[in-house]
């Protein structure tokens, strides 16, 4: 009698597109759309960076050209990371709708559990990408570099634009972000710039407009939605550390993956017609990074930058 396997949910390529998309696009930077997103990255993507003086100049019979045009680069390199969990099979039979996994000895994990699980992980993944983004140190094991990390060691970034953090509390929250757009060009006032904040400034920023009487400003808001600042959007994001702000343009931040390409995997492989084991093991592999293109478009609070 020809063997059968007991688990084929095996999700492979762009089968995988559901749980992986799931996995990377559910915190909320990049659910929301707070940065640019670059899916089908195989290797990198190259982000052309185009700058030039001041190129009107008075008319003139003969040709003469009127600027100085830089061309440079930055590239977006995901890197591949990695979920790998074993389960035994005799640990739910008990005590996990084992009603599910049947009467015979040859049973099979609940497929409600092998959702869970799935979904389980998807959850952490996103979790953990969400910091990632933000405070992220490629050193460390399942972590990649994150923006507070690129733009800490960007001897691009100008000093000026470089605010000196502080302990942040609900007496200075309002005096600290006014710093911040202080330091704001000129030339960065247009439609989609904002300020990325961590839960505690909002937090903190909430507190003191209920001190001064605009609770009702907030009622009924998802978090971070349409908090303005001095005219400019406030945006919460999860992964940032406390005590920390950056502003930019939203097209200047950009995360890579190879979303929908080889490069995703999931899988739930039973073991059982491999090795004789009562083991159920989960794999899930993906590729991510961010990158921005101008840090002369950024300004940081509470980042030190060793670079200058």
């Amino acid at each position: 009698m020809a063997t059968t396997t007991s688990i084929t949910t095996t999700y492979a390529g762009e089968k995988a597109a559901g749980y992986v998309h799931a996995a990377l696009l559910s915190g909320d930077t990049l659910s929301r759309g707070l940065i640019e997103i670059k899916a089908n990255v195989k290797y990198k993507q190259v982000l052309k960076r185009v700058s030039t003086d001041d190129i009107l100049k008075n008319a003139g019979c003969d040709f003469d050209a009127t600027s100085t045009v830089t061309l440079d680069e930055r590239t977006l390199t995901p890197e591949s990371f990695k979920v790998n969990l074993q389960l035994c099979k005799e640990d739910f039979r008990s005590d996990w709708d084992a009603i599910e996994m049947g009467f015979s000895a040859h049973d099979e994990l609940p497929k409600s559990f092998v959702d869970f699980i799935i979904a389980y992980a998807a959850e952490k993944v996103a979790a953990k990408t969400e910091t990632n983004i933000w405070s992220g140190v490629n050193a460390n094991d399942g972590e990649f570099d994150g923006f507070e990390t690129l733009l800490s060691t960007d001897a691009n970034l100008p000093a000026a634009q470089e605010v000196a953090g502080t302990t942040i509390d609900a007496s200075n929250v309002v005096d600290e972000i006014a710093k911040v757009v202080d330091a704001i060009p000129n030339r960065l006032y247009k439609e989609d710039l904002c300020i990325y904040i961590p839960i505690s400034v909002y937090r903190l920023y909430i507190r003191a407009q209920a001190a001064l009487g605009f609770v009702d400003r907030f009622n009924n808001q998802d978090m971070g939605e349409n908090v303005m600042f001095d005219g400019i959007k406030l945006v919460v994001c999860p992964g940032m550390s406390d005590d920390t702000m950056i502003c930019t343009v939203k097209g200047n931040f950009y995360f890579g993956t190879g979303l929908l390409s080889d490069h995703n995997l999931v899988k739930v492989i039973d073991m059982s017609d491999i090795d004789g084991s009562d083991n159920v093991r989960m794999v899930m592999k993906m590729t991510a990074a961010v990158q921005y293109a101008f840090s002369e478009d950024v300004i940081t609070y509470g980042i030190t930058n060793s670079a200058n």
